[in-house]
């Protein structure tokens, strides 16, 4: 776990990185600020600007990484969708130190979805089964 995470994602950011996580296979050079704008900024009515500040600030907050190509910037994620998720979800577990974390758990468990526990249960299974080959090597 980061000792620093990174800040949660705000409604716009949350939008350009799910558009910079769709645009990895096709795009892993990167998208330009021009081609985030054209496909988030255009329907938002917002200024090509308004996205350079937020991808700006997303790189200095390490949400993204930017290389430059020519005059202009090319943005990747710098995390997974998962490791990203994974981080905030740590983060907020860390948050409990003072409290009661078994509580707070069966308290987030009781109000899961069937479904979702169904995952939890197949996540914890697939990860007791790594454990097990790991031990095993």
């Amino acid at each position: 776990m980061a000792s620093n995470p990174r800040p949660r994602l705000g409604e716009l950011e949350r939008a350009v990185m799910e558009h910079l996580w769709a645009a990895t296979g096709a795009h892993p050079e990167g998208l330009t600020v021009r081609e985030v704008h054209d496909a988030i900024g255009v329907e938002r009515g917002l200024a090509y600007t308004t996205l350079m500040t937020v991808l700006d600030r997303m790189a200095k907050k390490e949400l993204v990484t930017r290389e430059r190509d020519g005059r202009a910037w090319r943005y990747l994620p710098a995390s997974s969708r998962d490791e990203l998720t994974s981080e905030a979800l740590h983060h907020t577990l860390g948050e409990l130190a003072g409290t009661d974390r078994r509580s707070a758990l069966l308290r987030f468990l009781d109000q899961s979805t069937a479904e979702e526990l169904d995952e939890l249960r197949a996540a914890l299974a697939d990860l007791e089964s790594h454990e097990g080959k790991r031990k095993t090597r």
